[in-house]
């Protein structure tokens, strides 16, 4: 597959400031591309890689334009990152579904799978499940009774969709994720069962459902708990990274970013364009207001307003915390410090006491 310039910069939104004619076969990075593909730069440290770079196109902003070296042709775009994942789509395209189902997937009589779908071998399909047009079911997926599946998803090996969950168009789901695993219910029972006296903890059913929108994509070992009661939602366009933790009940918003590691603790809702970034933890029955970000291994423990910007454990207004960690390294000299004024403090006290004492 390869574009012109002149093809490329159309399709990606971007003006290019040289021959229209080239040929593109790929995108590639500022350090391996080669003159027939198109790299992008957009962060300063790489100005050293840009500068070298022997691609034959490089994507940038006006204001960088200036040091694409002369042997290739600048890609001058809005949005330079945006423009690479248009131009890195155009030669990596999403696969497409290839209507029909392996005779060794195993799809229950009362299920219901669109013609356009694709089920790949080692797939179980469950009672009264839905599979929507052109939706991708890859080796190993578990798609259980009664759950719905829309158009244009792609469950990729070994995702598992559990009972009565729903998942609308253009979701994706990452290998061994997990949709409607049990929340994390007991309650503690000080008496127990007649034949098993003696305190518990008594599992609560979790009885709800995942609902996941439309264009949600979740990673690979991901698991969004189902609700207690009602639903848990993953809204619009939200993306969830690897290894993130959801619990019952919780709600997120549309074009969340919840970044790997993170974990969100039950009945917690997360407003539109929240991030979490990787390890962030967050307490239950909290809310997290739209467009505000968590700094990496923060500890959220009360309510976030829109728009914050919090760090730390528990977490505080971003800048207080970068004050707080500028003086970190400097604690122990600023103890001995006030120890040693304290000490100071004493023997002038004491001075100044015997001197009363004398007169």
């Amino acid at each position: 597959m390869e574009f012109s310039l002149a093809e490329l910069s159309s399709r990606i939104s971007a003006r290019h400031s040289a021959s229209a004619q080239q040929q593109i076969t790929g995108v590639a990075s500022l350090e391996s591309a080669g003159a027939d593909k198109c790299a992008f730069y957009a962060n300063p440290r790489y100005k050293k890689q840009l500068l070298a770079t022997r691609a034959g196109a490089v994507i940038v902003s006006e204001d960088d334009a200036a040091l694409v070296p002369a042997t290739a042709t600048a890609l001058i775009a809005a949005q330079p990152y945006v423009a690479f994942a248009k131009a890195s789509a155009l030669f990596h395209p999403a696969p497409v579904a290839v209507a029909g189902i392996s005779p060794h997937a195993l799809v229950h009589p009362d299920a219901t799978v669109d013609p356009t779908a694709q089920i790949f071998a080692g797939t179980v399909i469950g009672p009264h499940a839905t599979i929507g047009p052109r939706t991708i079911v890859r080796p190993g997926v578990q798609v259980l009774a009664f759950a719905q599946i829309g158009a244009d998803c792609l469950l990729h090996a070994g995702a598992v969709v559990r009972e009565r969950c729903i998942l609308g168009d253009r979701v994706t789901l990452q290998p061994n994720c997990v949709i409607g695993s049990d929340g994390f219910g007991f309650a503690f029972d000080l008496e127990g069962d007649p034949e098993n006296p003696g305190p518990m903890h008594r599992k609560v059913p979790q009885a709800g459902i995942v609902r996941i929108e439309d264009d949600v994509e979740i990673g690979a070992c991901t698991c969004i708990d189902r609700a207690t009661l009602g639903e848990t939602v993953i809204g619009r366009g939200a993306k969830i990274d690897n290894l993130v933790q959801v619990a019952h009940n919780v709600q997120v918003g549309p074009l969340s970013l919840l970044v790997a590691q993170s974990g969100v603790s039950g009945s917690t809702t997360l407003g539109a364009g929240v991030v979490l970034a990787g390890q962030v933890g967050v307490v239950g029955h909290l809310h997290i207001g739209d467009g505000a970000r968590i700094g990496a291994q923060s500890g959220v423990s009360r309510d976030v307003p829109d728009g914050a910007t919090m760090s730390g454990s528990p977490a505080i207004d971003h800048r207080d915390w970068l004050r707080l960690s500028a003086s970190l390294p400097r604690l122990a000299e600023l103890v001995r410090d006030v120890k040693r004024l304290s000490s100071r403090v004493s023997e002038l006290e004491a001075a100044l006491d015997a001197e009363r004492r004398s007169r």
